[in-house]
């Protein structure tokens, strides 16, 4: 049985059809890459399969049941998911705030263990934050805010991980730490990973599986090998892509256009 499946599911926010009939599933230790060009609906997705907002037809089922008629919480505690955009609106500690992730597995009014604490410092210790534990999270950079976005869904500890753009601020070295972090989840711990990235190259390094979505509802999904090439991926960006190999690695490059250019 799969963790999260998409039947015949069909998405849209506005004039734009992300997907349509859509039948894709997320098994235990894969790790899927969600590619498509900007305001092509990715968001959108990821917030549809997490049950923040409505298909317009099909189903998503979480662990066998329709996620329709789960609570918040009992998702929660199933799936977790880091938004494109960390915000926080009420000052806390670093520590105060990854501890959020706890809630979901709290009954009503239950203060955090000493076991929930101990979780909490280690995600801060895996993004590097540990030494800001007591600072405000009011006062992080934007890189330091989105490290703690994922601390916080790492304390939360689900079977499924849904990153919007996980390392969007962060530098190449914070960027391959912090997937690094979720590798490590996904194959020692059993997890399931589906991340947005815009970087076509972290995908060959992290990525198992592909969904690419290419705007009027077409879309491809498959293990990386099979999908990630130069023709579908020109697609997809709609401008020409090359893979360059230097017989020690193979990347995507693009081939830049110097039309219009004097």
């Amino acid at each position: 049985m799969s963790l999260l499946e998409a039947r015949k599911l069909s998405v849209s926010i506005g004039s734009v059809v992300v997907a349509e009939n859509l039948d894709w599933s997320l098994e235990t230790g894969e790790i899927w890459g969600l590619l498509g060009r900007n305001g092509v609906g990715k968001t959108t997705l990821m917030q549809t399969l997490a049950g923040i907002r409505p298909a317009d037809s099909g189903e998503i089922l979480l662990d066998g049941q329709p996620l329709s008629a789960l609570t918040r919480r009992q998702v929660a505690r199933k799936l977790g998911m880091l938004t494109q955009h960390t915000r926080y609106a009420f000052d806390a500690s670093c520590l105060e705030t990854a501890l959020v992730g706890r809630h979901p597995h709290l009954s009503a009014w239950a203060r955090e263990r000493r076991e929930d604490r101990a979780m909490a410092h280690q995600a801060l210790t895996e993004m590097g934050l540990a030494e800001l534990a007591e600072r405000s999270c009011m006062e992080l950079s934007g890189g330091e805010t989105r490290r703690l976005g994922l601390a916080t869904v790492l304390v939360q500890n689900p079977e499924i991980f849904l990153l919007d753009e996980p390392v969007n601020h962060l530098d190449p070295a914070n960027q391959v730490e912090m997937l690094d972090v979720i590798y490590r989840r996904a194959w020692r711990q059993q997890r399931a990973v589906m991340m947005s990235l815009h970087d076509v190259n972290l995908t060959t390094c992290y990525c198992t599986h592909l969904l690419m979505l290419f705007g009027d509802g077409q879309w491809l999904a498959g293990p990386s090998q099979q999908l990630l090439n130069a023709d579908n991926l020109s697609r997809l960006y709609q401008c020409q892509v090359r893979l360059v190999d230097d017989g020690q690695q193979q990347v995507f490059a693009v081939a830049a256009s110097k039309s219009g250019i004097i």
